[in-house]
């Protein structure tokens, strides 16, 4: 069976709703309204950080943004991603489980979170999923993980569902999708609607 998809990758500022009272010396630090609190300079830093790779610079960075703000679930988050990408997946679930407290909803936590989990515990990984699935329809990553793991645990008219939806939403999806399922996932231009369509009639 072909691999889940890609995990939820960098998540930054614009993107993530950061902007969440402190009082610590972060929120001590912005100057005025508009200009970036040092920690979302620090934290936009250790996104840099990330994107090209070096990890053990950012990993230091998120580690400061949690000195200073040690509920800062975009730092919990993007250390997450950091243990991830290193294969260090109980460090990065201690991370995705810490930025849920803050943010039980967190859709990128969640997702990772799932993905994580899939291999050995399923059925919690597929609660997930239900969860992302049922709050964002549209969320055409968690449809399709959703799907990888409804085979493994032999729910093929389900899984076939999660595939099809996932590939309705996002055509480009397809080629991850397993042999066994891709022609069950096939959109047709004529009866099923486009991903646009899909999203206006949810």
């Amino acid at each position: 069976m072909a691999a889940a998809a890609a995990v939820a990758g960098w998540i930054h500022l614009a993107a993530a709703d950061s902007t969440r009272t402190v009082s610590s010396d972060a929120g001590r630090a912005r100057s005025s309204p508009g200009v970036p609190s040092r920690v979302e300079l620090m934290l936009q830093e250790g996104i840099k950080q990330g994107e090209l790779k070096n990890y053990d610079r950012a990993e230091s960075t998120f580690r400061q943004v949690l000195g200073l703000d040690p509920g800062n679930k975009l730092a919990w988050y993007n250390l997450g991603v950091v243990a991830q990408q290193n294969n260090r997946s109980a460090e990065a679930l201690t991370a995705y489980d810490s930025a849920l407290k803050t943010d039980p909803a967190y859709q990128p936590a969640l997702f990772n979170k799932a993905i994580l989990l899939g291999p050995g515990d399923t059925d919690q990984a597929v609660s997930i999923l239900r969860g992302i699935v049922a709050a964002d329809p549209k969320a055409a990553g968690a449809h399709l993980n959703l799907g990888f793991d409804l085979a493994k645990q032999g729910r093929r008219a389900e899984a076939e569902s999660s595939f099809r939806t996932a590939v309705q939403l996002d055509p480009s999806l397809r080629s991850l999708v397993p042999e066994e399922f891709r022609d069950s996932a096939r959109t047709d231009p004529t009866s099923e609607p486009t991903a646009a369509q899909a999203g206006a009639n949810r």
